[in-house]
């Protein structure tokens, strides 16, 4: 499949017309529940209702019938910045504390390129079973105004995913990572009534014993903690025979599964993301190479790479410490859509973009955690 894509015509002080996709026929369009284009036209409705709490948000997904251009209302941050930028900046800092790989990439960035860093997204993995999955740390991202975009699916990794865009927030002082541009967010889950039955048995054991964890999905990222406990070593592998996804999360939780550098935000020759993997590679830095180490949407307009994720030793609650995949950084560079290619290169804003996430370059980013490519990465 096909993901679809929407401009970041939302991330605005001002109504902006949202540009033509150019990677569906079909895109997903935001409107508000109000909107005359909601009412008027006999479009499919995608329901919010198990994702956004009642009363609280008046938006609707609708799924469009042409990719004409549409004017979007911009949203507004919701709540106290500063906290907010609090708890990722918490999510961070156990992130690159577990991941030495990933802050090192940042310093190294940052010795050839001496300005800000921003973050393209961050990514979570969960489990879609007893209100542990995607909602359960997205409704943090939802409350402080971001917005639900568009669904991906997974089929042959029995997952899906949904990317959330940010609130405007006006910046007077561009900063580096969490405190620079929101970053858009990226969640994925495991549809886990595909799984057989005895993976679906730990896996809901786990879930259970975390009681209400799943309604602090974000302070577990905040502070590194699994919601239900260390497993057993033998569950860990069972997971990891049928799906190395399910015993990442298993271990790992709501920890952060990936930063993104956005790399056409860069001030240096660095901003090219084909000079950025050179410079990683010479720098002695392994990168999923799986499907290639470049991955490139079918439109040419998203490009990604990331590197090959950390191991970190893991002690299981039967008291065999053992070696475990950890977390990653990635790197994606937006190419100017082709309705914007005419500006001058310093007129030229985010909303000016791709947008959006493409599934052919997400499934292989995923095997970042992967066992194939953290056993090329340690025979290197």
């Amino acid at each position: 499949m096909e993901s679809m894509r929407l401009p970041s015509s939302f991330m605005f002080s001002s109504i902006k017309l949202a540009s033509r996709s150019s990677i569906s026929n079909r895109p997903v369009l935001l409107y508000p529940a109000s909107s005359p284009a909601c009412q008027s036209c006999s479009m499919s409705f995608v329901s919010l209702r198990n994702l956004i709490p009642r009363g609280r948000r008046n938006l609707s997904i609708v799924a469009g019938s042409n990719s004409g251009d549409v004017a979007h209302q911009h949203t507004r941050f919701k709540g106290s910045e500063s906290f907010f930028r609090s708890v990722l900046a918490s999510m961070e800092a156990v992130y690159l504390n577990r991941n030495p790989t990933s802050k090192a990439v940042l310093d190294c960035v940052h010795s050839v390129d001496d300005s800000q860093i921003c973050y393209d997204h961050i990514a979570f993995r969960t489990f879609g079973v007893n209100g542990h999955g995607i909602e359960s740390i997205a409704k943090f991202f939802l409350d402080f105004g971001y917005v639900q975009r568009e669904e991906l699916r997974f089929p042959a990794k029995k997952l899906k995913a949904l990317w959330f865009s940010p609130p405007s927030v006006p910046l007077s002082n561009v900063d580096s990572g969490i405190n620079g541009p929101l970053p858009r967010i990226f969640i994925s889950e495991l549809l886990v009534d595909e799984m057989s039955p005895q993976a679906q048995e730990i896996i809901v054991k786990y879930t259970e014993m975390s009681c209400k964890g799943n309604n602090y999905a974000a302070l577990a990222s905040a502070l590194g903690s699994v919601p239900w406990g260390n497993p057993l070593f033998s569950e860990f592998q069972q997971l990891a025979r049928e799906s190395e996804y399910a015993a990442w999360t298993l271990v790992n939780g709501y920890a952060v599964n990936h930063v993104t550098i956005s790399s056409h935000r860069l001030k240096s020759h660095l901003r090219n993301i084909k000079s950025l993997n050179q410079f990683l590679e010479e720098s002695g830095f392994k990168l999923n190479s799986e499907g290639g180490v470049l991955k490139v949407s079918p439109d040419g307009l998203l490009l990604q790479s990331s590197t090959v994720a950390d191991s970190i030793p893991f002690r299981f609650s039967d008291g065999i410490t053992e070696s475990v995949p950890c977390s990653y950084i990635e790197f994606a560079e937006r190419l100017v859509l082709p309705q914007f290619r005419n500006l001058p290169e310093e007129e030229v804003e985010e909303f000016h973009r791709r947008d959006g996430f493409e599934v052919g370059n997400a499934d292989k980013i995923f095997e970042s955690t992967s066992k194939g490519q953290l056993n090329r990465r340690e025979a290197a």
